[in-house]
């Protein structure tokens, strides 16, 4: 339970300290005195957004702290989850600075924004007064139901069964367009991957065929000039190899007088030898060249045929085109299992729609179960709260596809009148019996969540007199089992308190409006009550009314 809540800089609450005992806690005030303020506050620590417009003073952090009691309720598992120190009372504290920075702290350890909503989630639920618009949504209807159903577990397999069943049938449907996709363009795939294996392709074959062709093209220019250059290397009457021994044996004649001559003879005979060998391989290299038209027009062909094939598909050599080559087998292979993955994604698919199934055949079997004691419960509840004819009922259909619920379309079915068939009740009930509805629903929610406090912001909005008198009573008889703390209008409702504050507005000492907060005595109680009975110009009658509520 909230035990103490302290606010400093937020909206126009300059600083204020306020402690809740158990039971039923009243607040009142007068509309703009700054009651929603309060709930706007505490749902920081609850792990609502935080936003800087709501700093009453820019320039300072505004701080939310809230002081709980924790026995009892289960939440040590929470706590570890999160590496957070168990202890109570718990205290929580959320610090919004001016630059718009947020940070959250339970029992002096900082905390995610996340895990303090869902600890938030498990200490207060807030009814605010725009709460009652959400009577006719599906996803609240629906979880009024499962509340009653208790068959938390079976949801959560549920959910993550229909999840899995999401991803798979999505895969099945990606798959299936690949392959269609695929087939489609499996015979022209097929044809460049046969006109590709045909030309039997070889690394390194286009430029040995280039330079093979340069060869060819110039055979006859080759084979002249080797011949005329073995001609003047090897001709006997001038050849190169003869003058350069006549050289040599000259300096060799005169190598006694001339140290030099020597090793300059010794070089020319070094180059005698070179030459000899250069001559040889220009005697090998003529032989081999050839004027053949025939392998030039093989040569040709082939070049032809390897740039063609480049040109089509926009390569530069032949190694682009092995690649492709290898590629389009690839694609070819993939095309050709596709089948096999299509069979293992159905098989996958249908055994998560059979699961998904199973569990939502399950959680509706479970809903219809429960159905009728709610329809009871709240038909008996509405009786009491002044329409004896008001008949409540849940219509269940089943959907024609499976959501994130179940397969179960859940409406709220309502009629306040005698002989008139119940209709959609976000259709056809008043704004007062919307109020009287949903104090009934989450009278029978909160008895089943576990939580240990729930606020009721203006829940009995558009009733007065009796019916006010009876909403007070199921909103006291609430408060035997968890702290409730209920935000009002209606004297005969604030009267059922175990204890009463007063929102008020004055002027600081700086001449500011500020939104203060305090607890009521006996005698200021009977006096906020009468008030609230008759306006500012309290009456005997109105404080002997006011005196009489609270006896009673």
């Amino acid at each position: 339970m909230l035990q103490t809540l302290s606010i400093e800089n937020y909206a126009l609450i300059e600083k204020l300290h306020i402690a809740f005992p158990n039971g039923l806690s009243i607040i009142t005030g007068e509309t703009g005195a700054g009651k929603s303020i309060l709930l706007g506050a505490l749902s920081l620590i609850l792990g609502q957004r935080a936003d800087t417009a709501s700093l009453k003073d820019a320039t300072k952090n505004c701080v939310v702290e809230g002081s709980f009691v924790l026995d009892g309720y289960g939440l040590e598992e929470l706590f570890a989850a999160h590496d957070i120190e168990y202890d109570t009372p718990t205290t929580v504290r959320r610090v919004i600075s001016p630059n718009g920075k947020s940070r959250a702290f339970v029992n002096e350890i900082p905390v995610t924004i996340n895990a303090l909503k869902e600890l938030g989630d498990r200490l207060i639920d807030i009814h605010s007064q725009h709460q009652n618009l959400f009577i006719g949504a599906s996803s609240f209807q629906t979880t009024v139901v499962d509340a009653q159903a208790n068959h938390a577990a079976t949801l959560a397999d549920y959910r993550h069964a229909f999840n899995a069943y999401k991803a798979a049938a999505h895969k099945l449907a990606e798959w299936k367009e690949k392959a269609q996709r695929a087939k489609q363009e499996f015979d022209y795939l097929q044809f460049q991957h046969n006109e590709l294996t045909a030309v039997q392709l070889k690394q390194g074959e286009q430029q040995e065929l280039e330079e093979e062709l340069k060869q060819l093209t110039h055979a006859e220019e080759i084979k002249t000039a080797l011949t005329k250059v073995n001609a003047l290397l090897s001709n006997e009457d001038t050849s190169v190899d003869n003058l350069l021994r006549d050289a040599a044996t000259n300096l060799q004649r005169i190598s006694h007088a001339l140290q030099p001559a020597q090793a300059l003879a010794e070089r020319i005979n070094s180059a005698r030898i070179e030459l000899r060998d250069v001559n040889a391989e220009i005697e090998t290299l003529n032989g081999k060249t050839e004027l053949s038209p025939d392998r030039l027009t093989v040569v040709e062909n082939r070049l032809n045929t390897l740039y063609s094939l480049q040109q089509k598909h926009h390569l530069l050599s032949v190694e682009e085109l092995l690649a492709l080559h290898a590629e389009l087998r690839e694609k070819l292979n993939a095309i050709e299992n596709f089948d096999d993955t299509l069979a293992t994604l159905q098989h996958d698919y249908d055994e998560q729609c059979r699961l998904t199934q199973s569990l939502a055949t399950a959680i509706s079997e479970k809903r219809r179960q429960i159905t009728p004691s709610i329809e009871t419960h709240i038909t008996q509840m509405l009786q009491q709260l002044g329409m004896p004819h008001a008949v409540f009922r849940i219509a269940i259909e089943e959907a024609e596809q499976y959501h994130a619920s179940g397969k179960d379309n859940i409406r709220f079915l309502f009629s306040a009148n005698k002989d008139v068939a119940p209709q959609e009740l976000s259709r056809i009930a008043s704004g007062g019996e919307i109020s009287r509805v949903m104090l009934c629903l989450k009278s029978l929610m909160v008895r089943s969540s576990g939580l240990p406090t729930i606020i009721f912001d203006e829940i009995d909005t558009g009733v007065s007199g009796e019916i006010a008198d009876r909403m007070g009573n199921i909103v006291y008889e609430l408060s035997r089992n968890m702290q409730v703390i209920n935000i009002t209008h209606l004297p005969q409702v604030a009267s059922k308190g175990n204890a009463h504050y007063v929102v008020y507005k004055e002027e600081n000492a700086a001449g500011a409006t500020v939104t203060c907060i305090k607890p009521l005595g006996a005698e200021e109680r009977v006096m906020e009550i009468a008030k609230m009975l008759s306006g500012q110009n309290v009456t005997q009658a109105a404080i002997d009314n006011a005196k009489e509520l609270l006896k009673s």
